[in-house]
C-alpha cells in the first residue's frame, strides 16, 4: 500500500486506522469548515473534507517540493442531522446542553464525508449512520457534558463514551462512522485506488 497521509488531528479517526492495521502518518492544515448555502446536507462533509485534503496536498507539495505526490492522502469531516437541520459542534457548555437536549429521544443522522486523494485522482463519498437516543434526563445531559467535555465532537456527543453506552437505544448502518470514519468503507476503497 502507498503512503497513507491521514489529514486529521481526530484521535478517533486515527485509532479507528490503528485498529484497521493501516499505516498512516497524520500532516493536519488549519481549513475553513464552512460550505456553500443550499447544498445537499450528504455533500457538506464532503466539501469539508475535500478543503482539508487539498490544503494538506498544498502543504506537502511546497514544504517537501513534490516528495509526496504518490502519497494518498486520506480526508473525513463528520455532521450530525436532526431533521433538516445540521448540528456543528457545541460552542460552549450551554449549546452542548442545548444540542444534547435537542437529540434526547430522537433519531438522527450521522454523516461522514471523506476524500482520498493522490495527484489528479480524487475519490470522494459519505456513508450516513442512522442514531436514535433514549430520552435524556437533564442530569445525564449535565453529567456528561461536564465530564466527557464534548467540545470539539458534532452533535456533542461521542458514542463511545458514557452517554452512548447509557443513552443510545438503537444503531442502523457502520458504528464506526459514528466514531469519525467508516473504516471498514475507507480499507476497500483504498485497496482498489
Amino acid at each position: 500500500m502507498r503512503d497513507i497521509i491521514l489529514a486529521s488531528q481526530s484521535p478517533r479517526r486515527k485509532q479507528l486506522l490503528e485498529w484497521a492495521e493501516v499505516p498512516f502518518e497524520v500532516v493536519i492544515r488549519s481549513t475553513d469548515e464552512t460550505y456553500p448555502e443550499g447544498m445537499d446536507v450528504a455533500q457538506i462533509p464532503i466539501h469539508i473534507a475535500q478543503q482539508k485534503a487539498i490544503a494538506v496536498k498544498e502543504y506537502l507539495q511546497s514544504a517537501f517540493h513534490g516528495q509526496h505526490t504518490h502519497s494518498i492522502i486520506l480526508a473525513a469531516d463528520t455532521i450530525v442531522v436532526l431533521g433538516d437541520t445540521v448540528i456543528c459542534k457545541p460552542k460552549d457548555r450551554e449549546d452542548a446542553i442545548h444540542i444534547l437536549s435537542s437529540l434526547s429521544g430522537q433519531s438522527h443522522r450521522v454523516i461522514t464525508g471523506v476524500v482520498l486523494l493522490s495527484g489528479e485522482k480524487q475519490i470522494g463519498f459519505s456513508d450516513i449512520t442512522e442514531v436514535e437516543f433514549h430520552p435524556l434526563t437533564t442530569e445525564q445531559v449535565e453529567f456528561y457534558i461536564d465530564k466527557y467535555h464534548p467540545y470539539d465532537k458534532a452533535g456533542a456527543y461521542a458514542i463511545q463514551e458514557w452517554i452512548g453506552v447509557i443513552g443510545i437505544k438503537s444503531v442502523k448502518g457502520d458504528f464506526y462512522n459514528v466514531m469519525g470514519l467508516p473504516v471498514s468503507r475507507v480499507v476497500q476503497v483504498l485497496g482498489n485506488f
